[in-house]
């Protein structure tokens, strides 16, 4: 079988071919600011990434011949784990989702390239809005204002089997713990193969990241919205992309804060440790939601090559349970894997 798998993110879009469970290739194709700046929404850019994935594809003289083109899943609506076919539906929804994100561009692209070839079929899997929260995770203190989910969950779900795999056991059997450290930070409480918990790291709750805000003061933010100094997009811009470590010190580049540091840059130091003491504690508030029955910790994401962050984080997370580190993203295997066990019949697609 043989599989596109197309993962559209802020600045970037990862590329991948496997034939079976074999990876042919896989390319992370970085954009720059100047030529996403023309675009007011990530829908718009539509054009200019399915471009891009197929100038890659003709690039490499790959044909297309594929059984399955399978994207990142966007943000529409909530939904329960799984692989689902793209539908109209799923591509009129994504056009109007509240929280906008370069992830949304997934479904569209991959359905746009399957439309023109015979017998394929187009799918996402795990999209970040999956939801299979306790029903105490969703209550806040403001019934106008429910908690809710959006998360790293094909990496996460991607981690925990392959952790359990090499534990000789299956994910449903454990109680995990699994942060996703990137430029937004996602915590949850997998018990038995459910993420019962977790946070919205695009935009709502949870530790600051590199580009996003986290939990904020709310009474402050309210009226920081009347103040009359920002508009709603400047403030939107203020809680995810422009926010977090990027707010503080300019950039979201671990490698060169890290450097800052080592030079002797204090305010950088104090600001990392600052976020690396707010993962620890969203960490250890979810033991109690496991009533403190943890197997194991799980760090993966782009952050978990930094060793000294890892280093700082376990010693504040590790008298819980035992840590275990899946530096960076497992996403393109997982979103090929998903659509590979459809093809070959060992699940069924979800109807969206």
């Amino acid at each position: 079988m043989k599989i596109l798998a197309i993962n559209p993110g802020s600045t970037s879009t990862k590329v991948a071919v496997y034939e079976d469970e074999e990876e042919k290739f896989v390319e992370n194709i970085i954009h720059t600011p100047e030529e996403l700046a023309p675009f007011r929404e990530a829908t718009d850019q539509f054009a200019f990434r399915k471009n891009v994935v197929v100038k890659e594809l003709e690039a490499r003289n790959i044909p297309f011949d594929f059984d399955a083109v399978v994207g990142r899943g966007g943000l529409a609506k909530p939904l329960a784990s799984g692989v689902y076919e793209v539908s109209q539906q799923m591509l009129d929804d994504i056009r109007q989702v509240l929280h906008k994100h370069a992830c949304d561009l997934g479904c569209l692209i991959a359905y746009d390239i399957a439309q023109g070839i015979p017998g394929c079929r187009s799918y996402i899997a795990d999209p970040g809005v999956v939801d299979e929260l306790c029903d105490e995770a969703r209550i806040s203190g403001s019934p106008l204002l429910p908690q809710y989910a959006i998360w790293h969950a094909l990496n996460q779900r991607a981690i925990a089997r392959r952790f359990a795999r090499e534990q000789h056991t299956r994910y449903e059997d454990l109680d995990l713990i699994i942060c996703h450290l990137g430029g937004g930070i996602s915590v949850a409480a997998h018990l038995h193969g459910r993420a019962v918990d977790a946070n919205n790291a695009l935009d709502g709750s949870g530790p600051f990241s590199p580009e996003r805000a986290g939990t904020l003061p709310a009474g402050d933010l309210i009226r920081l919205c009347f103040s009359g100094k920002f508009t709603e997009e400047e403030l939107l811009n203020r809680v995810a992309g422009r926010a977090g470590l990027t707010a503080h010190l300019g950039t979201n580049d671990m490698i060169e804060i890290r450097k800052r540091i080592q030079a002797g840059d204090q305010h950088a130091k104090k600001v990392v440790d600052a976020m690396i003491y707010h993962v620890a504690k969203s960490i250890v508030a979810e033991a109690a939601v496991l009533c403190g029955h943890v197997d194991a910790i799980l760090l993966t994401g782009g952050l978990a090559y930094d060793g000294q962050l890892i280093a700082d984080l376990r010693r504040r997370i590790g008298f819980i349970a035992p840590v275990h580190v899946y530096p960076g993203q497992n996403e393109m295997e997982a979103l090929a894997m998903n659509a590979l066990d459809v093809l070959r019949g060992k699940v069924q697609a979800k109807v969206y």
